[in-house]
């Protein structure tokens, strides 16, 4: 495979701009979706509660990791990768077109064709870069977190640009931003793709009914179609906030079906069987780190508009660029930490990957605790200083430094190689449950429940801080489980 200067196979600049763009157009528009919904009518906002946004947003982030587990499978299955990252991004595309359009049906069923876009579209571009990377490796994870470095450049001018349009021209400017970053993104990838050579050309149709498997997922569609339909026209009246807890609920059976289903049934070797049991341990400190994390776009964001100094000279930042704090310490740190694991790894003191996830959980409530610390002060003397996000967001974006890039390349590593694509889905499933879980928690401690927040948060920072510990204690048997894959 042909390699760039940098020693890097040059297929992962294909894939870095790709998802550099796809992430402009998602993390754009997610910097004003809370915003958006909590804004009065008479702004152009929902004039919804915060109670109903929060779990509107926990829905739709969870939507997006969730399909990722079908969109998995549709790209190891039916499509192969390369064509469903490609599919999935005009998808995209046009859901933030129809978001653009600025009417109640019309944004929620924007919502929809987003994550349902992202969910092929994500999986499959994960699988992509590790099939990039055969030899594994500390190489591998080098890879990872030059693509999340894509990730995190998207998102950091996404949300900066979406978020300026949004709230000082119009909302639906910065929704139609997001599609321009997303249609982008598509030529980008069709002009560069011959360098990605024959990665994720092909879906593994072996010893299957392909016709059946199309069936299968036109019915799916079918159905989705239905419910999306009856819920934009008011047929089936849904509240939301106990549909968010109801979705949950479900995420959670439907990960331990999963689980059970690769365990018993889908013929795995017993070395690969114990893989599957770290894939489970990755599985749930990615649900409580994301379930903590994600408030920066639902209670974090709030806190930034209403009790959060924002001033600078005559003109006010916008709540939303709080956001962007979190894409601009990763470029600024990635690689650091890259090297950082290269050289341990040279001198063989490199941390196991369970070390790496405690580590991430242990970052997670340090940053909870002063994040309560700063919800007392405000609810006792008013607006503090921004400072106060700005260390809480430092503080969880090295957790996601430890966590997320690593545990991407780590599940490429593990999974039995004919599930690849679909355990990289069970990875963004955990993912799902995280993001449903920031949504209720955010709901909590906002509109009528501000009084609770500081409370909240010091629980969350407890349970993250048991969590960590726990894991490192269990580090070196798990590390046992998969021997040979670092």
């Amino acid at each position: 495979m042909t390699s760039a200067p940098t020693g890097h196979p040059r297929g992962i600049y294909t894939l870095f701009f790709t998802e550099m763009w796809e992430r402009f157009s998602y993390y754009g528009m997610r910097a004003l979706l809370v915003l958006y919904m909590v804004a009065e009518v008479r702004r152009g906002g929902m004039g919804l509660t915060d109670e109903m946004a929060a779990a509107i947003y926990g829905l739709y982030t969870a939507l997006v990791y969730m399909t990722a587990l079908p969109g998995g499978w549709v790209g190891d299955r039916l499509l192969g990768a390369r064509s469903a990252v490609w599919w999935g991004g005009i998808i995209i595309a046009c859901g933030h077109v129809v978001l653009g359009i600025h009417s109640t049906q019309s944004f929620f069923i924007g919502l929809v064709l987003v994550a349902f876009g992202s969910g092929l579209l994500k999986s499959n571009m994960s699988a992509l870069v590790g099939q990039l990377y055969p030899e594994g490796g500390a190489r591998r994870d080098a890879g990872f977190t030059l693509f999340y470095m894509g990730i995190n450049v998207g998102a950091l001018f996404g949300q900066l640009m979406c978020g300026w349009l949004g709230e000082h021209v119009g909302w639906r400017w910065g929704f139609s931003a997001a599609a321009v970053g997303m249609f982008l993104g598509l030529v980008q990838f069709r002009l560069t793709e011959r360098h990605v050579m024959h990665i994720g050309l092909r879906a593994d149709h072996a010893g299957q009914n392909v016709q059946r498997e199309w069936r299968m997922l036109q019915a799916g569609l079918a159905g989705v179609v239905v419910l999306v339909a009856l819920g934009v026209s008011g047929m089936v009246q849904i509240d939301v906030v106990r549909f968010a807890h109801s979705t949950a609920w479900f995420i959670a059976g439907t990960a331990v079906l999963y689980f059970l289903w690769a365990f018993f049934l889908a013929r795995l070797e017993p070395a690969e069987k114990k893989r599957l049991v770290v894939i489970l341990v990755l599985f749930l400190a990615s649900a409580l780190f994301w379930a903590g994390f994600e408030q920066v776009g639902s209670s974090f964001s709030i806190f930034a508009e209403r009790y959060t100094l924002r001033k600078l000279g005559g003109w006010e930042v916008p709540a939303s660029w709080v956001q962007a704090l979190n894409p601009l310490f990763v470029i600024g740190a990635a690689p650091l930490v890259a090297l950082m694991w290269n050289a341990l790894d040279r001198r063989g003191t490199s941390p196991s990957l369970t070390t790496k996830m405690s580590w991430a959980l242990l970052m997670l409530a340090l940053g909870f605790v002063v994040a309560a610390w700063a919800a007392e002060r405000a609810l006792a003397t008013g607006p503090v200083w921004p400072t106060w996000l700005m260390s809480v967001v430092i503080l969880h974006t090295l957790g996601e430094l430890f966590l997320s890039p690593v545990g991407l390349s780590a599940v490429t590593k593990l999974a039995p190689p004919r599930l690849t694509g679909q355990m990289m889905g069970i990875w963004f499933l955990g993912s799902s449950l995280g993001d449903i879980l920031a949504g209720i928690l955010a709901g909590g401690v906002t509109g009528d429940a501000t009084a609770q927040m500081p409370a909240r948060f010091l629980h969350v920072a407890l349970t993250a801080g048991i969590s960590g510990i726990v894991l490192l204690i269990l580090a070196r048997w798990i590390t046992k489980l998969m021997p040979g894959i670092k």
